[in-house]
C-alpha cells in the first residue's frame, strides 16, 4: 500500500523556519537549528524526525563543487523517443538513471519527451558522452543540445 503524501497545509510556521534553515545549511546543529527557529533542543528534534519521515526532508548531503572536479561543462539535453508507450518510457527511464554524466532527467509534456542535465569535462568529453551514450540509451530518436554558458541561479534546495 502506498503512502499518501502529507499536504504542504499540514505544516506548521515553526516547520516552515525549520525547513528553510536546513535548506541553506544541512550540516547545521541541533541546538543552533532548534535556537534560529525560536524552539528548544527537544521540540526542535522532534519535529526534524516527523519531517524526515513525513518526505519533507529527504536527506542530508554534500554540495560539491564541479567546477574545482574537473566538470564545469554543462549541456542540456532535449531528447525525442521513437516510442513513448509504457514499456519504453520504462526503459529510458531506467537507462538513463545508470549514466553518471545525467544529473538530471526530466520527462517533459511538449515538443520533445524528456530534458537531460549533462555534466562533463569539456565539450570534447560531452560529444562523446551524447555520441557513445545518450544516442544509445533505449528508444532515442533525435536529441538537440543546449551548452550552458553561465549558471545565473542553481540551487539544489528551497531557501
Amino acid at each position: 500500500m502506498l503512502k499518501k503524501a502529507p499536504r504542504i497545509s499540514s505544516l506548521d510556521a515553526a516547520d516552515m523556519r525549520i525547513l528553510s534553515v536546513l535548506a541553506r545549511n544541512g550540516r547545521i546543529s541541533v541546538t543552533e537549528l532548534a535556537s534560529s527557529v525560536g524552539l528548544s533542543k527537544t521540540p526542535c528534534q522532534t519535529r526534524m524526525k516527523r519531517l524526515q519521515e513525513q518526505g519533507y526532508i529527504q536527506g542530508f548531503r554534500a554540495v560539491l563543487d564541479p567546477a574545482r572536479l574537473g566538470l564545469a561543462h554543462v549541456a542540456f539535453v532535449e531528447v525525442r523517443l521513437s516510442d513513448t508507450r509504457e514499456p519504453a518510457l520504462r526503459a529510458f527511464n531506467e537507462a538513463a538513471r545508470a549514466v553518471p554524466e545525467i544529473e538530471q532527467c526530466h520527462m517533459i509534456a511538449g515538443a520533445f519527451d524528456y530534458l537531460l542535465k549533462v555534466r562533463s569535462t569539456d565539450i570534447t568529453d560531452y560529444r562523446r558522452v551524447l555520441g557513445e551514450v545518450i544516442s544509445r540509451l533505449p528508444h532515442v530518436a533525435a536529441t538537440s543540445t543546449h551548452v550552458s554558458m553561465e549558471a545565473v541561479k542553481d540551487e539544489n534546495g528551497l531557501s
